[in-house]
């Protein structure tokens, strides 16, 4: 018997049909994969089978676990979701509460399922599995980074040690490193306690690794599945060969282009958080930013890597002026400041794109107002000349302007990240703070974006400071590679040089992490090299 069958599942908002009568069985043990663009269903059918629809969505058809209907109470269908299927969802920080520490959010995830498991799991156990030291577990979501937030959700997913887990881009916000230990741990996970997983990925190369079957979605309906083999190494459907040949990405190598002069110079910044014990005395400061100096010439592109908390998105706050550095100093075209005394007439040409979409938008806020906030910072521009700005942005992201009405919960994580980048360009900046700006994007948006941006930057002369995990995209990309190590940069230089030849041990293991390629020949049922 299969642990999960659907049957013609259906689900509309209004008359729109957004899943349109799949069908999958997924066995006890089995890992099956989820792929396919942004919008194309993925996501919807997993809230489908958890009852956990948005507003306004409707279900029909036919989900079975062990055979049996899911309850129709929501009473009993949250015990189900808590000691029978757990649940990683895409973004971890709307996710997580945000006013209790990640320990106690384990531990309350191990208490409600305790009667569930034989042999109970602890709180300090789950954080060592997931690569989370103990101190972490002391903090609040905010206080995490997007790839802790993540393997913090994973902590308390697998606190019941459900049957099924149904993950939805789990390592999106992982480095490359974690990511492989993240997939290294799901695939043991599943082998060892027979737990079945769905696994929703943008991810063709992730999905290779830790899935055994593959199911093609498009346009709300399964075009094709099969083994791994067959569907990612030999698609049959011309949908899922576009979306293997834009996983396939090959960098092409970057040309050195004329530089202006230094735009941004980033002197000796440190950011310290202070912190008390219990009895309210001072106890070392937590240093997330340590002593760092960089400088990028107008019309570069630097990238910035390393891995999931070690200071990136902390010294990109510091500098786009949403943090202040607790010593050093910041220059912008010849005009120092701290972080947020960074002056408004420096503001607009500023921006920054944020790692997770969905929390950076206002909810209550249609997408035409949250796109028109910084037009503000222009006091000069008319206002009878914002709808066509923003029609502008919108459409130089892949998006309709008709979409400006719609709201935040109305898009999916990939449309999310294009009204991001959006939001970012509506004021025309000179430097562009682009945090992770392709982790949500599936791999044939993600290359019409980067092709977007390098567009843009040639058009303009537009200056970036990317931060991301994806070395395939900073190969393709950058000019200059920082690599960044427990607050310090620890390495730089061309892309090219640095990982063909890395110095430092910790390029060293990121470029080894890098997961091999579709056409590569794998075992599926191996477990992920940690």
């Amino acid at each position: 018997m299969s642990l999960l069958e659907v049957k013609d599942l259906v689900v509309r908002f209004g008359d729109a049909v957004a899943v349109d009568g799949i069908s999958l069985t997924l066995q006890p043990g089995e890992r099956l994969g989820i792929i396919g663009e942004s919008g194309s269903g993925k996501t919807l059918t997993a809230l489908a089978i958890t009852d956990l629809l948005p507003e306004g969505a409707s279900r029909s058809g036919t989900i079975l676990l062990d055979g049996a209907p899911m309850p129709t109470s929501e009473r009993a269908m949250a015990r189900l979701r808590g000691q029978r299927i757990g649940m990683v969802f895409q973004e971890p920080m709307t996710a997580l509460n945000p006013l209790m520490r990640i320990n106690d959010q384990i531990a309350e995830a191990i208490e409600l399922n305790s009667q569930h498991v034989s042999a109970q799991l602890d709180t300090p156990q789950l954080l060592t599995e997931v690569g989370l030291e103990q101190k972490h577990g002391d903090r609040y979501a905010h206080q995490l980074s997007g790839g802790q937030r993540q393997r913090a959700m994973i902590a308390m997913a697998l606190a019941s040690q459900p049957d099924l887990l149904i993950a939805d881009e789990p390592t999106s916000a992982l480095d490359l490193i974690t990511q492989r230990l993240v997939l290294a741990l799901i695939a043991d996970i599943c082998a060892r306690r027979r737990m079945a997983l769905l696994f929703i990925s943008h991810d063709l190369k992730a999905v290779a690794q830790v899935c055994t079957r593959v199911a093609v979605m498009h346009s709300g309906r399964i075009v094709e599945t099969g083994s791994v083999e067959q569907v990612l190494r030999a698609p049959q459907q011309d949908y899922t060969r576009r979306l293997v040949s834009a996983s396939r990405f090959a960098p092409a190598a970057t040309e050195l282009r004329p530089l202006g002069e230094t735009l941004l110079q980033v002197k000796g910044v440190t950011r310290d958080y202070h912190r008390r014990n219990a009895l309210f005395w001072p106890i070392a400061p937590l240093r997330p930013v340590n002593d760092v100096s960089l400088s990028i010439a107008s019309g570069e592109v630097v990238a910035l890597v390393g891995p999931s908390g070690c200071g990136k998105t902390t010294l990109a706050k510091v500098i786009v002026g949403l943090d202040s550095a607790s010593a050093g100093s910041i220059a912008f075209a010849g005009q120092s400041y701290r972080g947020r005394d960074l002056p408004k007439a420096l503001r607009r040409d500023i921006s920054l794109v944020f790692q997770d979409p969905f929390s950076s938008f206002d909810p209550r806020m249609s997408i035409g107002a949250s796109l028109s906030e910084p037009l503000h910072l222009e006091p000069a521009l008319d206002r009878a000349l914002t709808p066509a700005r923003l029609a502008e942005a919108v459409s130089a992201v892949g998006l309709d302007p008709a979409m400006l009405d719609r709201y935040p919960h109305e898009f999916s994580g990939g449309q999310r990240q294009r009204l991001a980048i959006a939001r970012a360009l509506v004021t025309r900046p000179r430097l562009l703070v682009l945090d992770e700006p392709v982790s949500a994007l599936d791999v044939s948006v993600r290359g019409e974006v980067l092709e977007l941006l390098a567009r843009l930057q040639a058009q303009f002369g537009l200056t970036y400071l990317i931060i991301s995990h994806d070395l395939d995209m900073v190969a393709a990309m950058a000019d200059r590679v920082l690599v960044m190590e427990a607050g310090r940069i620890v390495e730089q230089g061309r892309p090219g040089e640095i990982f063909a030849h890395p110095l430092h041990r910790l390029t060293q293991e990121l470029v080894a992490a890098r997961l091999p390629e579709l056409d590569a020949p794998s075992d599926p049922d191996a477990t992920p090299a940690g």
